[in-house]
This record gives structure tokens, sequence and C-alpha cells, in this order.
């Protein structure tokens, strides 16, 4: 079994227009919801054996706010092309390249890429989620999935079950 967390960088600052997309920061909420989303894995003693990153500032700065939550022997790759990443495909892509030895993997990107990988792969589960992040893919939120898969270059074909999710409006609420 296979275990996929998508998670979509926290919320971003607009404030400097001189920036380019790439380098947009976090803005203050999104740096009090990446720590809650990072509480959150924790509490329920998810743990990824790899983290895919976008390479723009907002998703590592997300990035960095989640990680010292989780304990373990992580293994990051912080790569670009997670960046220019457009849609479901390519994330799908870069997914199925994954050694099968990684048996969880969290994704940190970008919209509407997440929300495209997200509807292609989530075949079941539970219907709120689905509903919810089918129709919206908030920043700094989480869907977790699992799938029946042996290897990452299955998944497309097996499909995934939503397992679990968490927006950052529940979780600051909390």
């Amino acid at each position: 079994m296979l275990t996929l967390f998508l998670l979509r960088h926290a919320k971003s600052s607009w404030e400097d227009t001189s920036l380019d997309d790439y380098d947009r920061p976090l803005n203050a909420r999104g740096q009090r919801s990446a720590p809650a989303v990072g509480k959150y894995l924790v509490e329920k003693g998810y743990l990824p054996d790899l983290i895919l990153c976008s390479g723009a500032r907002r998703t590592r700065e997300t990035l960095g706010l989640i990680v010292p939550y989780l304990d373990g022997d992580l293994r990051i790759r912080v790569e670009e092309a997670l960046y220019r990443a457009h849609d479901g495909e390519a994330l799908l892509q870069r997914l199925q390249a994954v050694d099968a030895r990684a048996r969880s993997v969290m994704l940190i990107g970008h919209n509407p890429a997440m929300q495209d990988l997200f509807t292609a792969l989530a075949t079941g589960g539970d219907p709120l989620a689905l509903e919810r992040l089918a129709a919206k893919f908030p920043t700094a939120a989480l869907a977790v999935l699992s799938s029946e898969a042996t290897s990452w270059r299955d998944i497309a074909m097996s499909g995934a079950t939503v397992t679990d999710h968490a927006l950052p409006r529940d979780l600051l609420q909390e």
C-alpha cells in the first residue's frame, strides 16, 4: 500500500508587486496555517518517507514550517520542475518516477496542478473530502490518499482512496 500526502503551499503574500511569482513569501495567515498542518501530521502519526517540494519560495517556507514537527530521517527533494507543473498530469509523471522503496510521499505544490492530481487519483473514500477538495483545494489544504498499487508507476491505474484531509480554517479553530 502507498500513501500520498498532497499539501498545497500555505497562503502567500501579494504585497510586494515587484516580486516575481516564484519569489513570493508566505503572508501572516500562511505563517500560522503551515505549523497547524505540521501539528496535525504529528497528531495523526503521519510521516512521509519522501517529501517532494516545489522550489518556489512559498512552498519552501511551507516546508520549513512543517518539518520541525516531523520526527525521523526525512528525505527531502526541492525540485524546480514542480513549480512549472501546471496540471495534474505533470505531477503524476513525477510521482510515477518515485522509487518503490518510498511507501509514503508528500508532495508540496501549487494549484491548479494539486487539485487536478487530487481529482485524477481520488476514486473513493471520505465523501466530505472528495466534495470539498474537488470543488476547491485551498492554500495549506492537506489530502491523504492511500492506494493498493505496489509501485508509484501504477498509482494512476489503481486510483486512490481519500483517507483523511485537513483544511487550515478547521485546524486553526481547534
